[in-house]
Order: structure tokens, then sequence, then C-alpha cells
């Protein structure tokens, strides 16, 4: 059985837009595409009275060497929020399929698969937040197309052992596509398992430039999967979907230079996240600091509205994350730098005084910052 099984039929049937830039190239008059002849003022030669290529070539090569798969396996559109939209609507049908998640996770999984009128099977995860794949195959059902786990998982920070993705892509093989969120991997011990695709054609894993590679401005993410399930998805995608200011960012950002920058940036956000965990531990009013391998902390409290609102009056805005299941009590804390993490700590010690805060953030057992090396 092929993965496209499981798409919607109408959507393999289709004959897909092709836009002008598909239908020819080469030439250097271009009169096929209806756009002005005269660059923008400020253009600086960046072309932006042409429509940029559907996917462009430098910078798929540059995120499929960045991702190891082939150009064939890589999709690179909005962020990933379109890419999950792309999977939803290619793969059930309104009123007839459904999604698995596993909440509290990320929002915008359930919120596509609503929008198109997918039915949400929820398997919440295990009371130590992990993922219990036993739970979630007995919810399976003929009407899952899709299964998404997402890891490290937003907003708790936990990943998902490999050992436990595997075993799940095995066992969902013509039965759905399983979707592994990787938005937060630069930040974990793990790596990805995006090598696995190579494996199981029903094993599709979402990247973003947001996090790691500070571009969530630019909105760059990308599906890696088997070239039959990107070759789909181009059929229902947008034509021109990334901007060419936004493609030049990109490739600026996975440069030799890029790259540098960015391990450097990626080294101190563990190195803060250990220091942060360790000193949110040691507050009065904080009940747990949960384990993470991503570029946050979730922290439950005492009066998690409280703090939050403590937080807010010094200008510091943080989640509030008490509306998802077992999280009443927390907020998300994304480690930012070094001295934004002091002011969080010192904010949350005002109980004793100001005085008694920075005393706290200056002691030897509290001073992290020297622990930029990637270490946890």
């Amino acid at each position: 059985m092929s993965v496209l099984d499981l798409a919607r039929p109408e959507i393999r049937a289709m004959q897909p837009y092709s836009s002008a830039r598909m239908e020819a190239s080469g030439g250097d008059v271009f009169l096929n595409a209806n756009e002005s002849a005269w660059a923008p003022v400020g253009d600086d030669g960046l072309g932006c009275n042409r429509y940029p290529e559907p996917q462009p070539a430098a910078l798929v090569d540059a995120l499929a060497a960045l991702y190891g798969v082939r150009c064939e396996q890589l999709l690179v559109g909005r962020g990933s929020d379109e890419a999950i939209d792309l999977l939803v609507r290619a793969f059930c049908r309104a009123g007839r399929d459904a999604i698995l998640i596993q909440p509290p996770t990320f929002g915008m999984y359930a919120v596509c698969a609503r929008v198109q009128d997918a039915g949400v099977v929820e398997v919440p995860l295990a009371a130590d937040f992990t993922l219990d794949v036993d739970a979630v195959l007995a919810a399976l059902t003929p009407a899952v197309k899709l299964v998404f786990i997402c890891t490290p998982n937003n907003p708790t920070g936990q990943p998902v052992p490999r050992a436990a993705v595997e075993r799940l892509v095995q066992a969902l093989s013509g039965r759905a596509l399983l979707v592994v969120d990787e938005a937060y991997v630069e930040f974990c011990d793990a790596g990805s398992v995006a090598d696995l695709i190579d494996r199981y054609d029903n094993l599709a894993v979402l990247r973003t430039l947001s996090k790691a590679w500070a571009l969530a401005g630019v909105r760059i993410g990308s599906l890696l999967a088997d070239a039959e399930v990107i070759a789909l998805l181009r059929r229902i995608m947008a034509p021109y979907p990334l901007p060419l200011p936004s493609v030049d960012a990109a490739l600026l950002a996975l440069s030799g230079w890029g790259r540098a920058n960015a391990r450097e940036r990626i080294g101190i956000v563990r190195g803060e996240r250990a220091r942060m965990q360790m000193a949110l531990r040691r507050l009065p009013g904080v009940r747990e600091v949960l384990p993470s391998q991503a570029n946050f902390l979730a922290v439950r409290f005492d009066d998690a509205g409280a703090a939050y609102q403590r937080l807010l009056a010094a200008g510091i805005v943080v989640r509030d994350v008490r509306r998802y299941p077992n999280l009443g009590d927390a907020l998300r804390i994304t480690i930012g730098t070094p001295v934004e993490n002091d002011r969080v700590l010192a904010m949350l010690t005002s109980d004793r005084g100001i005085a008694s805060g920075a005393a706290f953030l200056e002691s030897p057992a509290m001073d992290g910052r020297a622990s930029v090396d990637g270490s946890t």
C-alpha cells in the first residue's frame, strides 16, 4: 500500500495550477506573468517586481543539506503552520476523517483540522507528560489519517524517544501518516528522526527556521517526507509562497557565518536553560520546573496568575498556559538573554525584596553564564 492511498482521492486526481514561473524558463524578457517591468523604490537589485520561484532552488538545496534529505523530499513554505495546513487538507476529508494529537501540545494541529471540518482525537500525555504509544494505538480508528507528535513537546519541553517514534511509525504503516514536529530539535540532546524517511514512507517531519535560526519574522518552515507526499502537497500549495526578502534572509542565515552564529546562540540558550532550571526550582512559590529540551521552561506555581501579573507589570511577557490540560498552574517561560533571564528571576523573588533577589542572582551556585557549551 502506498502512503498516497491515505490521501483524499480528489487531491490525487486533481490537475494542479501551473504558474507562469513553472511553465517556462530561460529568456531575458519576461512578459508572461503580467508583472511590472520596473523594480520598486529601494529594491536594490532584489527583483521584487518579479514573482519568486515556487520552490527556490538555492534555498531547497541549502535546507536539504542541513536536514540530511534529498531535495525531492523537502517542501519549503511559510513556516511549519503552512505545512500542517497542507497535510490536513490533503489527507483529511471534511466531516469524515480525523487527526490524532496528544494534549497538551501545539494548538495549530487542532485548529487546522477544525478549519477543514476534520475530527480531532485527543490522547492525553501521561501524568509525567511523556508519550503513551500504547494509548495512541488503542485510540486509532480508520478515520484517523494523521498522527501528530511534537518533540520536544510544546508547551512542556520533553522529547519523544527515537524508539517510541519508530515503534509508532511502524504500527501506523498503511493506516496513518505520522507527523513529527521538530521545531525545537536544535536545542535537544537527541537528534532528528528525518533519517528514517527513507525507511518509512508514512513518516513526515516538520522543521522551522523560526526558533534556533532566529527567523521567526521571516516565516520559513520545511516539511520533510517521502517524495510522493511532497509532490502531492505541491499540487495544493500556493504558487508563490516565499517572498524574495525572506529567501534572502534564510540563505544568509544558512551561510557559513550564519551557521556559526546559530551554533553559538544555541549553546547560550542551552546553558541559560540549565541555569534557569536550577534557579527557578529554588524560588519560593515554584512547585515544579518541568524537564525541558527546548528553548523554554514550563513552570508550575502556587499562584501562576499572580506570578504572571507580577512579570507583566515589570514589562516581562511570558506565556500563560493554564488553559492547557494538566497545566492549570503553569507558565511557559522562553529562555531569553542572560540579562532578560536575570530580570525574570529578580521579579519572581520580589516578595523578599529586589535587593535580596539581586544577592540571590549573584550567588556562586547561580552563576551559570560560562556554561554555553551546549551541556544541560
